[in-house]
């Protein structure tokens, strides 16, 4: 069996070199996104991935894995907007943005090791599909919570909405990198 922490780090190192590239290109044109706008642009991969699964086809050339790596990137977009506040036009200088980063995926990390010790990581035995399923699903979570100005009653907040997407997101890109080592052999 892989080492997950190991494969957690490979994936989200992918994930964080674009993220940083982007910043570099772009800075941090997302710090004027509302939560209600990280979570519809997580709704349009999850809902592209979702498409090609069914239709098995695509038209757009960009793979399942660079909309999973994308997934992640807006889910440390979102916690980050969460921590930072009130969304507004800013340029954050590339090394606060690492730290940003590094800080969130260290939380969803531990987040994991926690449920992997309970659940016995039971996600390697899920589909790809179940993964979009619970990410749409969390989104949906979230889209209500926004509904009811950010409150619950009893349930996890935003932040731990996105950290359940960010951790299906890894656990996605793990197993579809497990797989295409599997084929090379």
């Amino acid at each position: 069996m892989s080492d997950t922490n190991n494969d957690y780090d490979k994936a989200v190192a992918q994930c964080s070199s674009i993220f940083l590239k982007k910043v570099t290109d772009y800075g941090t044109a997302w710090r004027v996104l509302r939560t209600i706008s990280v979570v519809d642009q997580i709704f349009i991969k999850a809902l592209r991935i979702r498409t090609i699964q069914e239709k098995k086809s695509q038209r757009v050339n960009d793979s399942i894995a660079s909309e999973f790596k994308g997934i992640v990137n807006y889910s440390v977009i979102g916690l980050t907007q969460l921590q930072l506040g009130e969304p507004q036009v800013e340029d954050l200088a590339a090394e606060k943005v690492e730290q940003l980063y590094k800080a969130q995926v260290h939380f969803a990390k531990s987040t994991m090791q926690n449920k992997n010790h309970d659940y016995g990581e039971a996600w390697r035995s899920m589909s790809q599909e179940s993964f979009v399923d619970l990410i749409l699903m969390k989104l949906m979570r979230i889209k209500q919570i926004l509904q009811n100005d950010g409150k619950t009653l009893i349930s996890e907040g935003i932040d731990a909405n996105y950290v359940d997407i960010l951790n299906y997101a890894v656990f996605a890109l793990i197993l579809m990198d497990d797989t295409t080592l599997e084929s090379e052999k």
